[in-house]
């Protein structure tokens, strides 16, 4: 079901500036209108100061060539040696000129079959990516809607440096309790080549307001290594991913443990889908007569929608985690479930082992990974430890063969509303600095996968 956008009043459309008048052109919108509107029955409109926030659009070639299968490197907007043969490969299959390069005629080819395999060639916009960001501001509705700040999208392309280029524009969410005094978020949008951005990243530092929260929500796989991540991470209070969209999945949660360990406080969206898990996990083991068999669990059994694997390992991390368990072995068998088989070792020098099984869905929904159900069980026959927790969508039924069933205590996630990127982010926006019990969790799921056998 889509989300219910209010109406959005602009207060200025996408504003071609110079990059020294980005502030000066901003002041002239609030100037014109004030505390009382600009004199033509506009309501007026106050100028937001809660936060500000970077969004780092990836260059969109890279990610229509990975919506294709032809592209599976990191999605970071710099092309290279995969990119060049993904759109070689690409411009062969469409009868196109072969020049490894992102042409005007390739990427509007590229949209046209990613619209396709969507079942969208309409071109109005309902195809699954939204690359015109600086004239569309719905990638902020939601945010804006309950915390009107200053938004500043950055746009990396490929092509030729000829410099950076900027835009100011503003929105304000109509809301009817205050339909007289419009809340604006600002935007700035700067568009350029990596290089150039690099080269404007204190400019871009520079505009994030005074002593209010900063953030920087960076939509792709970050790097702590890329100059111009490094320089806005460095000035924000805190980084957001989602892991969801990680294009090589283990790769990506690796380079987040990096970051992490460098001390930049980190919030994965990822992370805020498992929390119902979580919750039904812990409550299973609240009644004290089940409390001491949580010592016993030793199988682990997790299912997840095919696709990405992150949910499943960072619920892992977190089991272990707070069961003190250490990871000492790791297998993957190919095949239609990629079953992944991790092995602990427990405080007691018990050993726990935990499978990790893609399921094959027709449909995977818009998050790659979903969880589909889980079950904690011993080999102990006599603890009362089974737990199952499975989604509505029929995510119990694997769990319940092999028997055992009537022994397990049986928790179900309802349908979990509201877990697109953009609502997540604006809850996520609430909080600020270090997560500890994520940090935690993904300290021991980077564990795991360092574990896991090098291709």
């Amino acid at each position: 079901m889509a989300i219910q956008s209010p109406p959005i009043f602009s207060l200025q459309e996408p504003k071609d500036v110079s990059l020294g008048e980005i502030e000066a052109e901003l002041n002239k919108i609030w100037q014109s209108y004030g505390t009382t509107g600009n004199g033509e029955g506009s309501p007026a409109a106050t100028r937001a100061t809660t936060f500000s926030l970077i969004v780092y659009e990836p260059e969109e070639t890279q990610l229509l060539l990975a919506n294709l299968n032809i592209y599976r490197g990191p999605i970071d907007g710099i092309p290279g040696p995969q990119t060049e043969a993904a759109l070689r490969e690409f411009q062969k299959k469409y009868d196109l000129p072969v020049s490894g390069t992102a042409t005007p005629e390739t990427r509007t080819k590229l949209r046209e079959a990613v619209a396709q395999q969507h079942g969208s060639v309409n071109g109005d916009g309902d195809a699954p990516y939204s690359w015109d960001t600086s004239r569309n501001p719905k990638i902020a509705d939601a945010i804006a809607l309950r915390n009107p700040c200053r938004i500043i999208t950055l746009c990396p392309v490929v092509g030729d440096d000829d410099g950076v280029t900027a835009q100011v524009s503003a929105y304000c969410p109509i809301q009817k309790q205050s339909a007289t005094t419009l809340i604006c978020c600002e935007y700035i949008t700067f568009t350029g080549t990596t290089a150039g951005l690099e080269r404007v990243a204190g400019m871009i530092a520079a505009l994030l307001i005074g002593d209010l929260p900063k953030f920087m929500w960076w939509k792709t796989t970050p790097d702590h290594h890329n100059p111009l991540f490094k320089r806005l991470a460095s000035v924000c209070n805190s980084v957001i991913v989602d892991s969801s969209g990680f294009n090589a999945p283990e790769f990506g949660l690796l380079r987040v443990q990096e970051l992490v360990e460098a001390g930049i406080p980190i919030a994965d969206l990822n992370w805020r889908r498992i929390s119902a898990w979580q919750e039904l996990t812990a409550e299973a083991f609240d009644p004290p007569q089940r409390r001491a068999a949580l010592s016993e669990v030793d199988r682990v059994t997790i299912d997840y929608e095919k696709g990405n694997p992150t949910q499943a390992l960072l619920f892992l991390g977190w089991l272990a985690s707070r069961l003190h368990w250490h990871p000492c072995e790791f297998e993957q068998e190919s095949g239609d479930y990629e079953i992944k088989r991790i092995r602990f070792t427990a405080q007691d020098q018990r050993q726990v082992e935990a499978e990790l099984a893609a399921i094959p869905t027709a449909d995977s929904g818009e998050i790659p990974g979903d969880l589909i159900a889980l079950r904690l069980n011993s080999t102990n026959t006599e603890a009362d430890c089974c737990t199952v927790v499975c989604s509505e969508t029929g995510g119990c039924m694997r769990m319940e063969v092999g028997g055992g069933a009537q022994a397990c205590r049986f928790q179900q996630v309802s349908s979990l509303a509201d877990q697109k990127a953009e609502i997540l982010l604006s809850q996520q926006l609430q909080r600020v600095g270090h997560e500890a019990l994520y940090e935690e969790s993904l300290a021991v799921t980077a564990q795991i996968l360092q574990l896991a056998p090098q291709d």
